[in-house]
């Protein structure tokens, strides 16, 4: 496969999951504000801000975290600069890219540029990128040949999700509200299944260990970790006698460190734990791409905008 076009199906999945990750955040965010009359917003839009790897200056309220992670196309933590991130990497494999997902993921650009975004509350614009990233993934899985094309893009995908899910579990660890455990798995659209599953569904513990280490949720991190690396496994195309690949070793370990951690243990220096894995996150991410996609033509933003430019 052409290295242009595996890096920009990889891209589509980090996109793609990063606009849905971050409606979620938001609308979460917002939802607690409203039903915890006590929270501190101010303070809990600058925490979000910098979960989402943002420096926050002490005038930032819930209007600039807002503002910043969902219509700022100069951010690239927002969920228009993702968006738009998905568009122009489909619109550089378009001889890839079946024609009902590109239809969709055209559409969903056109309606953001026609102000969906900014001319909603923002509960409705959150539900409806969530809605058009579902089915955004739904058209690709039902309609991508599930070749080599299929597993860059659930690379890209598994790999932006365990980042994000990881920012997340961070946040939760860092907090003090009695809520933030609660507030983790709603983002992670898992607070159902987190009650269907649990047996103490007051416990820190517990909920800690469902968003790690639950194999049955797809949202969970170890579940992410067997995906992107048995997507990686399916790219290579061989049957290996050890990790001999860097990206491998680096995922592979991270999903031991969490697998074998004794249970007492589950909550110590989470925050620090989760921290380090978003960097094994970017390392992997970078292995990747010196791998696949050297001589592709790289996607890079400038000012708000996309440009093109020979690696």
């Amino acid at each position: 496969m052409l290295s242009r076009i595996a890096e920009s199906l990889y891209w589509i999945g980090r996109y793609l999951e990063r606009a849905e990750d971050t409606a979620r955040l938001l609308d979460v965010q917002l939802q607690l504000a409203v039903e915890d009359p006590v929270v501190d917003r101010s303070a809990a839009a600058r925490l979000l801000l910098t979960v989402m790897g943002i420096e926050p200056d002490d005038a930032a309220d819930e209007s600039a975290m807002v503002e910043t992670l969902c219509n700022d196309p100069a951010s690239p933590s927002s969920i228009v600069s993702a968006l738009q991130g998905m568009r122009e990497s489909a619109r550089r494999s378009r001889e890839t890219v079946p024609t009902e997902m590109w239809e969709s993921i055209n559409a969903t650009w056109n309606a953001v540029r026609a102000g969906e975004l900014r001319g909603n509350r923002p509960a409705s614009a959150f539900k409806w990128v969530r809605e058009r990233c579902a089915i955004i993934s739904a058209t690709a899985e039902s309609t991508m040949r599930h070749d080599q094309g299929w597993y860059f893009f659930v690379l890209g995908r598994s790999t932006e999700r365990v980042d994000m899910t990881a920012r997340l579990v961070s946040a939760a660890a860092s907090s003090i509200s009695p809520t933030a455990w609660t507030t983790a798995l709603r983002a992670c659209g898992g607070h159902h299944a987190f009650v269907l599953s649990s047996h103490d569904q007051d416990s820190n513990q517990e909920a800690a260990e469902f968003l790690l280490l639950d194999r049955l949720f797809p949202r969970s991190i170890m579940r992410t970790l067997d995906t992107a690396i048995r997507a990686h496994d399916l790219l290579d195309g061989a049957d290996r006698r050890g990790f001999d690949d860097d990206a491998v070793r680096l995922l592979g370990r991270a999903r031991a460190e969490l697998e074998y951690r004794t249970r007492a243990s589950i909550l110590v220096d989470l925050p620090d734990r989760m921290a380090a894995l978003q960097q094994t996150c970017a390392d992997a991410n970078e292995v990747i791409s010196r791998r696949y996609f050297e001589g592709a033509v790289a996607a890079e933003w400038h000012a708000g905008g996309y440009e093109e430019e020979a690696s």
